[in-house]
């Protein structure tokens, strides 16, 4: 029996064009129009140590009576969450409120500055409309990753550290509209396409 057809890894001719590198960049409000990306007007800020993102189907696993394996058919898919960690370092009034349940406004009472306060309910302005992570691949091209709509579930947290930029992690989770069909996020992976 030869052997020679068993390769010891899987890398292939197009393995060096399919690679992610970097860190990517953050937007908001991102869209496509006169087909061009609104990239610079949509970039929400800058991150250190780069963003987290998860999409994760709910699967239940049916039970029967004298399985005592998993079968094919007998897993059913019975939700899915999807957010994005974003470690951002750039601190912004606008990338505060995504991460609290406030209002901001110049302040009044301190010349200078933009005062941010919370409120106790949550407005559809709290919702980031079009949130997406842009990747690229080592050949140059994006990978684009957009939720519709998504809202912070992490608040605001920062350690501040001696001789170390602050970083804080703003996690927000894809919602889907109200809907009698609520059984999926609006979420999108977006591929570029090979070249013919």
């Amino acid at each position: 029996m030869a052997y020679e057809e068993l390769k010891s890894s899987g890398i292939t001719a197009d393995t060096p064009k399919n690679i992610m590198l970097g860190a990517g960049t953050i937007h908001k409000g991102f869209a496509l129009s006169g087909g061009k990306w609104n990239f610079e007007e949509s970039l929400i800020g800058a991150t250190s140590g780069g963003s987290k993102l998860t999409i994760k189907p709910e699967l239940t696993d049916i039970e029967v009576d004298g399985a005592l394996v998993k079968m094919k058919g007998f897993t059913v898919k019975t939700g899915e969450t999807a957010s994005l960690e974003i470690n951002f370092v750039e601190m912004t009034p606008e990338i505060l409120k995504m991460c609290v349940v406030g209002d901001s406004a110049e302040s009044e009472d301190y010349s200078g500055y933009t005062e941010i306060v919370s409120r106790s309910r949550i407005n559809e302005s709290d919702y980031v409309e079009k949130l997406a992570y842009v990747g690229k691949k080592t050949d140059g091209t994006p990978i684009i990753i957009i939720f519709d709509q998504a809202i912070c579930t992490s608040g605001f947290e920062i350690e501040g550290k001696n001789k170390e930029a602050g970083v804080f992690a703003g996690t927000f989770e894809c919602v889907a509209n109200t809907s009698p069909e609520a059984d999926t996020l609006p979420w999108r992976i977006l591929y570029p396409t090979v070249a013919a």
